[in-house]
């Protein structure tokens, strides 16, 4: 009897002795199925991670402080350059057009043709005139000797009547010669003392004419080749040169077209003397300086060419002060904007012989504003552009009437 055990209290028994492990099994389970992070560990985690922000921030101070502080950096700067505008000085009918769009011209290179038919003829009117003028002008140079001459031969009369006059005089007391062949001979002394005089007059008068010049030099010979030189301009515009090295752009010229002096034909523009316009905030101009190293990108080559450049100047002034329609602060609705300053920016001319850049293209800049010893105007070198194939229509003029001169002047001999 003591062996035995009602069913009833067994399961009761097996429930109460087990009471802590179901609650065991279940609060485990839970906390490995959620994965929670013990108290310390979790502090372990954030110790780390606040190191990190810390020492991540003090390499960016460090640099900041020792590299980037001193590196302006902007992505609004764009290639610039100069528009050789091609423009005619004279009125005339274009004939010929022998440059288009996109191709390279060299400078003295004939572009465009005016037809020369109404500017042939006054130059050939003008050096006719010239010849005649020269003509002219030696005759009186020859003269100088005809008038000396007649000079001397009034001379040799007077002092031949002179001694027909003492002659007579000396035998007028014989009675060999009457008073009236004394009288005779005294108006013929009278006579050729006028004569003498008037051509000493004359004389004078052709050698006031020629005095202190030559034939080439002459007053005269001067204003007909002043003509001469203006025809021959004229005749000679009618051909239009390159006035530089460049690609031909923006061409409006077509051929039978009349044209005015200042009328744009085209534009040519010299790619090998482009440079940077970087606009920069004003906020980042205290430490730019003329002469800062500058370091470059283009859109068109990506980053992988780099170009190497110094700043060349800064604006007068900025965008909108320059504008058409600048802004008017005086308002009540005023908001204040952080202005821009262009900045010239000179590029290395063997880079950009080996990467071109054409006008317009973006770009970026970094410069390195270390050494900020210089100054942002005072130190601004001026910039010079020439050409000079306009000067050889000028020394072609004076060479033809060198040539007119030496074919008209009359020899003295």
């Amino acid at each position: 009897m003591s062996d035995t055990t009602t069913p009833g209290l067994e399961r009761a028994t097996s429930r109460r002795d087990g009471d802590d492990d179901p609650a065991g099994e279940r609060g485990s389970t839970a906390t490995h199925r959620t994965g929670a992070t013990p108290p310390g560990r979790r502090k372990r985690w954030l110790a780390v991670l606040a190191a990190a922000v810390v020492l991540g921030g003090g390499a960016y101070g460090t640099y900041y402080y020792a590299v980037a502080r001193y590196h302006e950096t902007t992505d609004d700067a764009y290639v610039s350059g100069n528009l050789v505008q091609l423009t005619p000085q004279v009125t005339g009918t274009v004939v010929a057009v022998r440059a288009d769009d996109t191709q390279i011209v060299k400078a003295g290179e004939a572009i465009v043709s005016l037809d020369p038919a109404d500017a042939k003829i006054a130059l050939m009117n003008a050096e006719a005139a010239l010849g005649q003028t020269v003509r002219r002008v030696s005759r009186l140079y020859v003269e100088n000797d005809f008038y000396r001459a007649t000079v001397a031969q009034r001379v040799s009369d007077l002092a031949r009547a002179n001694d027909d006059l003492r002659r007579r005089q000396a035998v007028a007391s014989t009675g060999a010669v009457s008073a009236e062949d004394i009288a005779h001979a005294r108006d013929a002394v009278n006579a050729a003392q006028a004569a003498l005089d008037a051509a000493r007059r004359q004389e004078e008068a052709n050698r006031a004419l020629t005095d202190r010049t030559s034939v080439a030099q002459h007053p005269d010979v001067q204003a007909a080749a002043s003509k001469v030189r203006d025809a021959y301009l004229a005749y000679a515009r009618d051909t239009l040169p390159a006035p530089v090295t460049g690609y031909v752009a923006k061409r409006s010229v077509q051929v039978g077209q009349r044209v005015a002096p200042g009328t744009p034909l085209m534009a040519i523009v010299p790619l090998d003397g482009v440079w940077i316009d970087a606009n920069f905030k004003e906020v980042q101009l205290q430490r730019m300086r003329i002469g800062q190293p500058v370091k470059l990108t283009a859109d068109v080559y990506g980053s992988s060419v780099e170009y190497h450049g110094r700043i060349e100047g800064f604006s007068a002034g900025t965008g909108s002060a320059f504008a058409t329609l600048p802004a008017q602060n005086a308002t009540g609705n005023w908001i204040k904007i952080v202005q821009r300053l262009p900045v010239r920016i000179r590029i290395d001319p063997n880079e950009l012989a080996a990467h071109p850049l054409r006008i317009g293209l973006s770009m970026q800049a970094d410069v390195d504003t270390h050494d900020d010893a210089g100054t942002q105007l005072a130190a601004a070198q001026n910039t010079t552009y020439r050409t000079d194939v306009f000067s050889d229509s000028g020394l072609r003029a004076d060479a033809e009437i060198a040539k007119i001169i030496e074919r008209n002047e009359v020899s003295k001999h």
